[in-house]
């Protein structure tokens, strides 16, 4: 499968996580920018994978990432690249773009077993805990390892 194959809109991202919980297998769902993909996203979204049975990652798209506000210069790379290498991970088994500032729709909308997010978050403050946690879901954080960030990479090239 090309990892362009994994990228998927919302509707056929929903049939899939529905046959995959028809089988008793457990979705996890993350998401984030991953403006320039390094070892600690790589970490995490391992680590992620390994909490079920399959692995959905919901990518900002460009102007989500404008509206968080993160810098002026960001996403340094668009949307379509960001995506396919999230899709190339052996790991990642489908990968979603959404537009809005949050992925509450996205989380409402499948319903996955298993939502992670870093553990800079409380698991009750993450979007979606409400949704996942009343359908019988559980809500899962995942510390960084210590040193890796885009900003960092970024003020290295920068010299700052």
């Amino acid at each position: 499968m090309q990892p362009k194959d994994k990228i998927v809109l919302l509707k056929d991202a929903l049939n899939w996580v529905q046959e995959q919980q028809k089988n008793n297998r457990k979705i996890v769902f993350t998401n984030g920018c991953f403006d320039i993909l390094h070892r600690g996203h790589v970490d995490y979204l391992y680590r992620a994978s390994k909490l079920g049975d399959s692995l959905i990652v919901a990518v900002n798209t460009d102007s989500s990432v404008k509206m968080l506000e993160k810098s002026p210069e960001r996403p340094i790379q668009d949307e379509e690249s960001r995506s396919i290498i999230i899709a190339s991970l052996y790991f990642v088994d489908k990968v979603l773009l959404f537009n809005e500032q949050t992925p509450l729709k996205l989380i409402q909308t499948l319903l996955p077993d298993i939502l992670v997010k870093g553990a800079d978050y409380k698991p009750e403050e993450i979007v979606g805990y409400k949704e996942v946690t009343e359908k019988g879901g559980r809500v899962e954080t995942i510390s960084f390892l210590d040193g890796y960030s885009t900003t960092r990479i970024v003020n290295k090239i920068l010299g700052k």
